[in-house]
């Protein structure tokens, strides 16, 4: 009995956690029914008319869609791979530095980013790759002409996700980190005792004991393909870079509340979170599969 209800306790703190879950995920979720409607919002969802599938044909004969799901999906795997190599990289590095102040100081500085969020961060990086910004200033002293960085559509990924990069490696590494302090240190006494140097130790050793944990975070973020981070570019775009910065969620938003298409827009987000749902599905069985990961 006693057990028991210290599980209703644990019951009652998921409480709260559930219900929001309810209100503000699975309650809006009966709007997907705009996709399949001519929606007037002085009729309501019960009262518009039906439109069957018409939204989608429709969605997929625009080019503006097309170039959404294209710009989402280049600048969402650039990000991916970039925030698998980078941490990675920088974890090892890291862990080769034997000066353990330095080596907390580091870590330290590069994680905080992580906490602030788009609105602060996208200020920074637009002040500094401003006309008059640093980086104009320096390239200036070094006799290049200034560049108005966000007004160059072929630009503004790569500053995307540089700028995406600089904000999470620093929390990525940490599970590197984690990751090779798990690798027995006898397994390096014994390389060097064979005459190894430390190249011959990462290539060995160190990443064969981290392989794991990269394969996982790999087969994970296949699940995030078509989320290329509304915040941050929200904060960063404009309409000179459209051609290569809008993304399904950037678009969905001016679409749906600004042009008020609300049908259109809807579409667009239920089909994005139906190939989201299949991806994140493929992603959990391929890492059962792979590695022996699993959820429940």
């Amino acid at each position: 009995m006693r057990i028991k209800g210290f599980a209703k306790h644990y019951y009652l703190m998921l409480l709260p956690g559930y219900l929001w879950l309810f209100v503000f995920s699975i309650i809006p979720m009966f709007g997907i029914v705009i996709a399949f409607q001519y929606f007037n919002p002085g009729k309501g969802v019960f009262g518009s008319d039906w439109a069957g599938l018409e939204h989608f044909r429709y969605m997929f004969l625009l080019k503006d869609t097309r170039e959404v799901f294209v710009n989402t999906l280049v600048i969402a795997v650039m990000k991916i791979i970039a925030n698998l190599l980078v941490p990675l990289v920088f974890a090892l590095m890291l862990n080769e530095l034997r000066i353990t102040i330095m080596k907390r100081w580091i870590q330290t500085i590069v994680y905080l980013p992580h906490f602030l969020s788009w609105v602060i961060l996208g200020g920074i990086i637009l002040d500094l790759f401003s006309y008059n910004g640093p980086v104009n200033q320096l390239g200036a002293a070094l006799g290049f002409e200034p560049v108005l960085f966000f007004a160059k559509a072929e630009l503004f990924p790569f500053l995307v996700v540089g700028s995406d990069v600089w904000k999470e490696f620093g929390f990525n590494t940490i599970i590197y980190l984690a990751a090779l302090t798990g690798i027995n240190p006898a397994l390096y006494e014994a390389a060097s005792m064979d005459g190894a140097g430390r190249w011959r130790n990462l290539w060995h050793i160190t990443l064969p004991g981290i392989r794991t944990t990269a394969v996982l975070l790999a087969v994970l973020s296949l699940g995030n393909v078509l989320n290329a981070g509304f915040d941050q570019i929200f904060n960063l775009y404009n309409p000179l870079v459209y051609s290569t910065g809008d993304i399904i969620d950037t678009w969905v938003y001016r679409t749906g509340l600004l042009n008020l298409q609300y049908e259109l827009a809807t579409a667009v987000g239920l089909l994005k979170s139906v190939v989201g749902f299949i991806l994140i599905s493929v992603s959990y069985y391929l890492a059962y599969r792979l590695i022996n990961y699993r959820i429940f």
